[in-house]
């Protein structure tokens, strides 16, 4: 397929979003944040912003584009945008976004050290090394072979522990080098795992193992701990690469514990729009860190910045309904 769009200026960009009705105030402005965000990059914001029409309707204009599920109704993406939509709306809505990221970035980084800690000292009870010892992990981490890379999980895994290692320069795994040689012990070598790292290869430990760190947490299925690190690695990857996380859908879903065990987390338990979004993901790393730290102020952060902070979009039918939270979730206990 060629490629057929074509390269615009800025001020042909602009010209493009307001001949599709997007109201701008301040033209000069509005070209500066053309200039350093990008009109990609805003176009994800701004993509809420546009008005939907029933599948129904007659395909009249090209400017139809997909479809979407809402509720039990398929809708068409139109490049219109709804009457009020503003420049200036998109760029408030891009701004909060970017400190959300900032701010859930924040408890990811403590859940991270902790549960490395956890994870080291768990692991090197049974042997320093043992990262290096498969006999140590779940047998369909460890022996199970992937048809089409000819390799394991434990493999895949051993591998990218190895590149981390290599690339290092930090000061520690130096002088653990020349003092002791390779390989590190688990409780050095964790120092460099980033967050998918760590959960990978949480998620190939055996079950046992896997409860005796989620029952700290007060969570008491390792492998259902085990998805929620999933998911706290997918929200992760989304705030280190600064992509859009206020309305993202989240892949990496987290499975539930049996009803009634937490009742914060049952609420979204027949609520598929709130699975898939990412404020769920906040809730459980509240959850996390209130076992972590339970002085922290993360939580009333976070529970003042979404209240205050999200922009003013009801006439445009946006809200933080469309990050999953539910009606009346800053009473929960979780958020208090």
């Amino acid at each position: 397929m060629s490629y057929s769009k074509p390269w615009r200026s800025y001020d042909e960009q602009l010209d493009l979003l307001i001949s599709r009705g997007l109201t701008v105030t301040d033209r000069p402005l509005a070209l500066e944040y053309l200039e350093r965000i990008g009109y990609y990059r805003l176009s994800g914001y701004l993509y809420s912003f546009r008005e939907r029409s029933a599948l129904c309707c007659p395909l009249e204009k090209p400017v139809l584009r997909k479809k979407f599920k809402q509720g039990d109704t398929d809708r068409l993406v139109l490049e219109n945008y709804k009457p009020g939509a503003t420049f200036k709306q998109a760029v408030d809505l891009y701004v909060f976004d970017k400190s959300l990221r900032l701010l859930v970035l924040d408890a990811l980084e403590r859940i991270e050290i902790a549960l490395r800690v956890d994870i080291s000292h768990t692991l090197g009870e049974k042997d320093q090394f043992a990262y290096l010892k498969p006999e140590l992990f779940f047998e369909k981490f460890s022996q199970e072979i992937n048809s089409k890379t000819g390799l394991t999980k434990y493999h895949d895994w051993m591998c990218r522990h190895a590149q981390l290692i290599n690339r290092s320069k930090e000061t520690f795994v130096n002088h653990n080098k020349k003092k002791y040689g390779l390989p590190l012990a688990i409780w050095v070598a964790c120092e460099v795992w980033d967050f998918g790292t760590m959960s990978t290869l949480f998620a190939g430990m055996k079950e046992a193992d896997q409860d005796v760190i989620a029952q700290k947490y007060g969570v008491s299925n390792g492998r259902v701990f085990a998805s929620w690190l999933r998911s706290l690695n997918y929200i992760r990857n989304v705030c280190a690469h600064h992509s859009r996380l206020w309305n993202r859908n989240v892949i990496d879903k987290p499975q539930f514990l049996n009803e009634g065990e937490l009742p914060w987390i049952d609420g979204f338990r027949h609520d598929e729009h709130g699975k898939a979004r990412p404020f769920l993901v906040f809730c459980i790393a509240r959850f996390l860190l209130q076992r972590i730290n339970p002085s922290s102020s993360w939580g009333e952060r976070m529970k003042t910045f979404l209240l205050t902070d999200f922009p003013d979009l009801d006439h445009l039918g946006l809200n933080l309904q469309g990050m999953g939270a539910p009606d009346g979730w800053e009473a929960w206990d979780l958020w208090r």
